[in-house]
């Protein structure tokens, strides 16, 4: 009867721990959307998507990287190497990326199969 006890409240716990590990988790990434206005006017942004060269992406996350962490209140605390940021292209297509090293101009990495390809828009 205790062990069976002791296996519900083992349960519950697991629970508990595992829904406060995602919601700090999901709280630790920033979405950045190239379709703000800050960020349209970036050489290597304004024609990126998921379907664009690697090269040409992690340029784009680059620049929008470094244009995130300029206009933030802390620059030197934010996206530091280690974190994770999720980009929005300006199509609406989406991908993951790592920062490597801020201070490099290709700094980061991107996420392998975390592309995502823009919704498809109109009706049928």
């Amino acid at each position: 009867m205790k062990f069976r006890r002791f296996l519900i409240g083992a349960r519950f716990w697991f629970w508990v721990v595992a829904f406060v590990a995602y919601s700090a988790a999901a709280v630790g990434i920033v979405m950045i959307d190239t379709a703000d206005m800050r960020y349209q006017n970036l050489s290597q942004v304004h024609l990126t998507s998921v379907k664009s060269d690697d090269q040409v992406r992690r340029m784009g996350a680059a620049q929008v990287a470094a244009l995130y962490r300029a206009q933030s209140g802390m620059p030197f605390d934010s996206l530091p190497a280690g974190a994770t940021f999720q980009i929005v292209w300006p199509d609406g297509s989406t991908e993951t990326v790592t920062v490597v090293d801020p201070a490099s101009s290709t700094g980061n990495q991107l996420q392998v199969g975390s592309q995502q390809a823009a919704p498809a828009t109109g009706a049928n």
